[in-house]
């Protein structure tokens, strides 16, 4: 598990490239190249707008670590969510 947290924030780190918040070019470029294996839509510009504008909640037009735990969040309980789903084949 602190590996995975250390990833979390490393990705976020690295791409904020020292700055405190991801703006709107980076946070797609952030969301196509780290998360498109968990995530639906990451190649498209819109959708992933609509996802900065929703887990903007400061409306500053940046997406802040805060903010950025949110999806996190938001990506770890849509997971478990699916792995606690029974299948189709199941019986």
């Amino acid at each position: 598990m602190e590996s995975a947290i250390k990833t979390i924030v490393t990705t976020f780190l690295s791409s904020a490239r020292g700055k405190e918040s991801l703006d709107s070019k980076t946070f797609q470029k952030m969301v196509k190249n780290q998360l498109s294996g968990v995530m639906e839509d990451t190649n498209s510009s819109s959708a992933i707008k609509e996802m900065q504008q929703g887990l903007d909640s400061d409306s500053d037009g940046k997406v802040d670590f805060k903010e950025y735990l949110s999806l996190i969040g938001y990506i770890a309980n849509s997971m478990s969510q699916s792995k606690s789903e029974p299948t189709a084949n199941s019986s």
